[in-house]
């Protein structure tokens, strides 16, 4: 008798375990499903806010579609760094700041002026006015810049470099191996 009475308290456990179980998932897939539309919904603003509407981002052109131009090394100098001093004076740094690089150029191969503008011949043709962008741009800039905002720099440089060649099929300017001086 003591071994069926054990064998139905088990039983009745078992069975509410089940019961409770059952409630706790369908309450965590309700809850997850909500914190899932959260999430959603916040990549997508956050998406908006990197890309303005109808702009072509990098991300939409295939790597397939893509030429890389690799440029040599370039060494710019940076222009000197404001110092504020301990009374609450502003002073020119004299030590000069150099930055190193190596830029590339991504050119999208499907765009329609990759034709007449586009390719390692004719990026080789303008490399001296594209180094000259670089340049200037870049060295307009305080190590400090430099360091803090770089992505900045970079979509400066892209957006000049556009204006030169009158066109968007180079899309992005990758830059490796970045040193300081």
């Amino acid at each position: 008798m003591k071994k069926n009475l054990l064998s139905v308290l088990i039983l009745v456990l078992l069975l509410v375990n089940i019961a409770l179980t059952t409630v706790m998932m369908i309450s965590v897939t309700g809850t997850n499903k909500k914190t899932a539309d959260l999430v959603t919904s916040i990549a997508t603003v956050l998406n908006l806010e990197l890309y303005k509407p109808g702009e072509e981002s990098a991300s939409e052109v295939s790597l397939t579609d893509t030429e890389t131009y690799v440029m040599t090394e370039m060494m710019i100098p940076l222009s000197a760094s404001t110092i504020i001093n301990e009374d609450g004076s502003t002073s020119v740094s004299s030590k000069q700041s150099y930055i190193m690089f190596t830029p590339s150029l991504l050119q999208n191969t499907g765009h329609e002026d990759y034709k007449t503008l586009g390719g390692a011949e004719k990026m080789a043709a303008a490399d001296s006015l594209v180094k000259d962008i670089i340049n200037s741009v870049v060295g307009s800039h305080t190590l400090e810049e430099c360091q803090n905002d770089f992505e900045g720099i970079r979509a400066e440089i892209l957006k000049e470099i556009q204006n030169l060649f009158g066109s968007d099929f180079i899309y992005k300017v990758a830059i490796s191996g970045v040193k300081y001086n």
